[in-house]
């Protein structure tokens, strides 16, 4: 599988920036469950600043292609952010 074709190479970078944000998570007060759901909404937005930065919007179907991209790949990047967290605790785990 290519990663690639689903995943704009230009938002690569904010899977381990999530997964750092995650540990700080962690390590704060706040409940495991909810790291996932904070984690995709920064990804949404932080996916979100990058189309606007780099999309230029002039009518209704810009805007919806950049809000549908924006959370679009948000999620991707969360869930591959997760995704290499659960590696990481799961290579750890004795079994």
């Amino acid at each position: 599988m290519n990663y690639q074709e689903y995943i704009k190479t230009e938002l690569l970078i904010l899977i381990p920036v999530l997964y750092f944000i995650g540990i700080g998570l962690k390590k704060s007060k706040m409940p495991d469950k909810q790291i996932p759901t904070v984690l995709g909404i920064s990804a949404v937005v932080l996916s979100a600043i990058w189309v606007l930065a780099t999309t230029e919007i002039s009518g209704l179907q810009e805007t919806a292609s950049a809000i549908f991209t924006a959370v679009t790949q948000g999620v991707l990047v969360a869930g591959g952010s997760v995704f290499a967290n659960q590696l990481y605790v799961q290579a750890k785990k004795e079994e």
